[in-house]
């Protein structure tokens, strides 16, 4: 795909290697920080501005060009947010005279909140996946297939891994004796899981299908060698759809949230939740204190020794 403003800047590849080489960012991030500095860079081709001449008022004006342009509030954020860390860079290095972005504030963020799954649901994703999975009665690629999505699903429930961590598991990740994952989250960042009964259960019959000289647990066709983010994403929409789910309720991204909110609602703490995610600041992580909020009402509720008296009339 080529860049609508031509081919990036020599600055552009500078500053994403910074994000790589000194910050962990991820293919992912980069890619997406890419597009917003293309997309950036096409605007001032657009109003016939050079990168040197840019000022706070370009810069506002870009923003009002996002806004124009109907984007989500975290979309032009985000977009925001790099073009103002790619002056902050160029200033830093000396390759621009002043950063035009310090008095440029962006859009407002609401953080809203997660979509979950309740227990129930979850239950019959996981039940339905184990049911097509046990089918004594389909061609081995499909029966295979289904052993995958049930192993897949059982991890992430059990563990919370984002997606791009699951479907890289190492083959190793399955071995006899394994009571804990090690995961190489965003940045670089190692942390261990603990791997439930079910999760390893699931992993024991899907690793008879994984080639032997395989390096990943998810062995696929793909250009990693792994199975996509992608394609899993898609065969997830399936096994909702089978198991009496909508379709566009369920994702990786709720699997994890529903990871985290079951386990604070059953009196995780705060903290651990936090470690098991791999969230490097815990602000991430309270996204889900709604789930606390609601926990600690019952709490009164339930055990405070006044809730069932009755008031007297004044």
């Amino acid at each position: 795909m080529s860049d609508p403003a031509g081919p990036l800047r020599p600055e552009v590849g500078d500053y994403l290697d910074m994000l790589a080489a000194e910050r962990g960012a991820g293919s992912n991030t980069i890619e997406a920080y890419r597009r917003d500095l293309s997309d950036y860079l096409a605007y001032l081709a657009r109003t016939g501005l050079s990168l040197e001449r840019v000022d706070t008022a370009a810069l506002r004006g870009f923003v009002a060009d996002l806004d124009t342009r109907g984007l989500s509030a975290s979309t032009a954020a985000r977009r925001l947010s790099c073009v103002r860390g790619f002056h902050k860079f160029l200033y830093a290095e000396g390759m621009a005279e002043a950063d035009p972005s310090a008095p440029v504030g962006g859009p407002r963020r609401a953080r809203p909140l997660p979509k979950v799954l309740s227990i129930a649901e979850v239950d019959r994703l996981l039940a339905g996946a184990h049911e097509v999975a046990s089918r004594p009665d389909q061609p081995p690629g499909p029966a295979r297939r289904a052993r995958r999505m049930a192993c897949l699903l059982e991890l992430l429930y059990a563990t919370g891994l984002r997606v791009s961590e699951l479907v890289a598991l190492p083959r190793s990740a399955a071995s006899s004796d394994a009571r804990i994952l090690m995961v190489k989250g965003k940045g670089g960042r190692e942390r261990m899981v603990p791997l439930t009964e079910t999760a390893r259960a699931a992993m024991a019959v899907h690793l008879p299908a994984v080639p032997e000289d395989s390096p990943w647990l998810f062995p696929s066709d793909s250009e990693s060698g792994h199975l996509t983010r992608q394609a899993f994403a898609r065969d997830l929409k399936d096994a909702a759809a089978a198991a009496g789910l909508r379709a566009d309720k369920v994702s990786p991204h709720v699997l994890r949230h529903a990871f985290a909110s079951h386990l604070l609602h059953n009196g995780a703490d705060l903290r651990i939740v936090q470690e098991l995610l791999g969230h490097a600041d815990i602000s991430t992580t309270q996204i889900y204190t709604h789930v606390l909020d609601d926990r600690l009402k019952a709490m009164v509720r339930d055990l405070h020794p006044l809730m069932d008296e009755p008031v007297d009339a004044a």
